[in-house]
């Protein structure tokens, strides 16, 4: 395991910051290249004084949105048939797909900022928004906030911890449980808001 830490820190040292805006791009459409093998690496470089960690948290965030565009657009103009036809083959089913696009219609802002923050829903959330042609200043806002906040932890993580691949793993699995139930709190804000609204009318 050490070796591999070692390998993706010379990696992530030799690739720069264009290294990390492109593989967060990669990790934000449709190509499994986990964050967690990105940003924390960055992050400890950034300890080590290699880099700088605004500048990392900046290109993975950016890196982000530039994925999350890709899946947009290619889902925005090439459009719905052809996503239901092929999307199995990049790990989109019709079925979970129907069921994003249902939801996010109806709650298209807090899905796009939630899905940022959850894995899985991160790769898929920007297809429904480009499908729909969601505004894009509300799409580049929230995708920015969530992939803003997810980046930022996981560079904290590996400033703080360096190296250590088990504790990585275990402290991005506790930051990813904290996301869960802030995102459960939010969406339980918005609903009572949405239902308060309803009661109201």
């Amino acid at each position: 395991m050490h070796t591999v830490i070692q390998w993706l820190l010379n990696t992530i040292g030799a690739m720069g910051y264009p290294g990390i805006l492109l593989l967060m791009a990669m990790e934000s459409s449709v190509f499994p290249v986990p964050s967690e093998f990105v940003m924390p690496p960055a992050g400890y470089l950034a300890f080590q004084s290699k880099m700088n960690m605004a500048l990392v948290i900046l290109c993975g965030t950016f890196g982000s949105l530039i994925g999350a565009y890709a899946n947009y657009f290619v889902s925005h103009y090439l459009g719905r048939p052809l996503i239901l036809k092929y999307g199995k083959y990049v790990l989109i089913p019709p079925d979970k797909f129907i069921r994003v696009e249902h939801f996010f219609l109806k709650h298209g802002e807090i899905s796009t900022f939630i899905g940022r923050l959850l894995p899985v829903i991160r790769h898929l959330i920007s297809i429904p928004a480009g499908v729909a042609g969601m505004n894009h200043f509300k799409f580049t806002l929230y995708t920015l906030l969530g992939a803003g906040i997810w980046c930022t932890i996981l560079t904290l993580i590996g400033y703080a911890i360096g190296e250590n691949q088990r504790l990585i793993v275990q402290y991005s699995h506790k930051a990813l449980l904290w996301v869960v139930l802030f995102s459960a709190v939010l969406v339980a804000l918005y609903v009572w808001r949405l239902r308060r609204r309803a009661s109201k009318a």
